[in-house]
């Protein structure tokens, strides 16, 4: 598998390789418009982790639109789409499935639960207990599902969406860092601006209207093709230096980066490392480039980083936030 991993990267990109990836995501990310206000970021960062078949974790107050821009893409790209309201009382049956005994034939027979699927918008994640937690972790890690005593691979793309309320703790199980470290971006949805949110109430304000009906714009073949080509994006061994420093930065057991000493417990992991370079490629792909320049890096760096970096009292203390910390690991580390 490595070999042929290998000789993929090899393989230069031509022409049309590259408009077939920018015109698809653009076209994408154009038919989210109809329906999203605003939140251009969110999405562009959404698109970049389909491109990866990375996960995401969305955090934002209620009412930002989370669900709706899940529900929105897993349209556009032609994808089943489940919802699952994470609950306190939510059993890993409810989620990947179970064993039922069928008296006609004495037989047990799997039933499949709304783990299989295209889109998954696990909404609230933070609010099921740790059972599901880890029956969620097999299934984002490895694209199993293992009910009783079979293991079922799922339908590549699978992308898990999950949100979160920064706010409201309570009855919240803090998610592991184990599962943190599986989500390939977390991605900050903010309140839109004045200008933003009168376009939002003419475009949702009546109800006779409705939702937009979003267009199918890609298919699932159209996404694994352009995840190809992500692999195909060249990158110059310096760059890739540069990322594993700056991943190897946020570890204070370095003590490279000595203003962080005193605020970060825990660095990211080699996993992000890899999701780094996977989404400047992607960057880069979408920008109509088969390279990654140091600005795909830089640009993408936030949502790799913040939810796997762990803070210390002292930071918590200071109100040194996880932003402060990414910006000054970037601010440190220079291409060589």
């Amino acid at each position: 598998m490595e070999s042929i991993a290998k000789d993929r990267e090899n393989i230069p990109l031509t022409e049309s390789d590259i408009h077939f990836a920018k015109d698809t995501l653009d076209r994408i990310r154009q038919e989210l418009a109809g329906e999203i206000t605003g939140q251009e970021a969110v999405v562009k960062n959404l698109l970049i982790s389909l491109a990866c078949q990375g996960h995401v974790l969305l955090e934002g107050m209620p009412g930002l639109a989370k669900t709706l821009l899940a529900k929105s893409l897993s349209s556009a790209l032609d994808l089943d789409f489940k919802r699952v309201q994470f609950t306190p009382d939510l059993l890993p049956a409810d989620l990947i499935g179970t064993v039922v005994f069928n008296p006609k034939n004495g037989e047990f027979n799997t039933r499949k639960g709304p783990i299989f699927t295209g889109v998954l918008l696990a909404d609230e994640i933070n609010r099921a207990p740790a059972k599901v937690q880890s029956a969620l972790l097999e299934c984002m890690e490895e694209r199993t599902v293992t009910i009783g005593e079979n293991t079922f691979p799922l339908e590549r793309p699978f992308l898990v969406l999950a949100t979160e309320n920064p706010i409201d703790q309570d009855g919240t199980y803090p998610l592991p860092e184990a599962q943190m470290d599986r989500f390939f971006m977390k991605v900050l949805v903010d309140y839109p601006d004045m200008e933003e949110e009168l376009a939002i109430l003419e475009q949702h304000g009546n109800l006779a209207t409705g939702p937009k009906r979003i267009k199918k714009t890609a298919t699932a073949k159209d996404v694994l093709r352009i995840s190809s080509l992500v692999d195909r994006v060249h990158v110059e061994p310096k760059l890739k230096s540069y990322i594993v420093r700056l991943v190897r930065n946020t570890r204070p057991e370095e003590k490279t980066v000595p203003d962080l000493l005193p605020y970060v417990k825990h660095g990211a992991s080699p996993r992000a490392s890899l999701s780094l370079l996977k989404a400047s490629k992607a960057k880069a792909l979408w920008e109509g480039r088969d390279y990654v320049a140091p600005e795909d890096v830089k640009a993408v760096l936030p949502e790799i980083l913040r939810h796997r970096i762990l803070l210390t009292f002292e930071a918590i203390s200071e109100d040194v936030g996880i932003e402060s910390v990414v910006r000054i690991v970037s601010d440190a580390t220079q291409v060589l």
